[in-house]
């Protein structure tokens, strides 16, 4: 198969991949290579299309990154406002705010695609 247009079958999906596989290690400068290169791309973005990963959900994603970075509670109220507030937004009593969106977008480098989304809250 000729990579000369975008994957839009399945078919052509797992083409591209059984021939990336048989040339993935090639040298970078190689037509090979090159092809490898287009390859990748081509399958990212029929993937991204055909099958999109979901968002994380806003606090599971806020508890991921605050273990990852090592940090606890109280590190995190400048960007929510109190211990409380955070005890609360944590525990699903409170949404977060707009506010508390960009600041913890900042702090902790989420996308604000996953501390927008709406969730339900416990007890509502």
């Amino acid at each position: 198969m000729k990579w000369e247009k975008i994957i839009t079958t399945e078919q052509e999906y797992k083409e591209s991949l059984a021939r990336l596989s048989k040339i993935f290690d090639s040298d970078p400068d190689s037509a090979e290579g090159m092809e490898a290169e287009l390859l990748v791309t081509l399958i990212e973005k029929y993937e991204k299309e055909k099958y999109p990963i979901a968002l994380a959900h806003p606090i599971e994603a806020i508890k991921e990154m605050m273990e990852r970075k090592g940090l606890k509670d109280k590190d995190l109220i400048p960007a929510i406002g109190s211990k409380t507030i955070f005890s609360l937004v944590l525990n699903r009593k409170r949404p977060l705010t707009i506010k508390m969106v960009r600041n913890l977008s900042s702090y902790l480098n989420l996308p604000v695609e996953v501390l927008v989304q709406q969730y339900e809250l416990d007890g509502k």
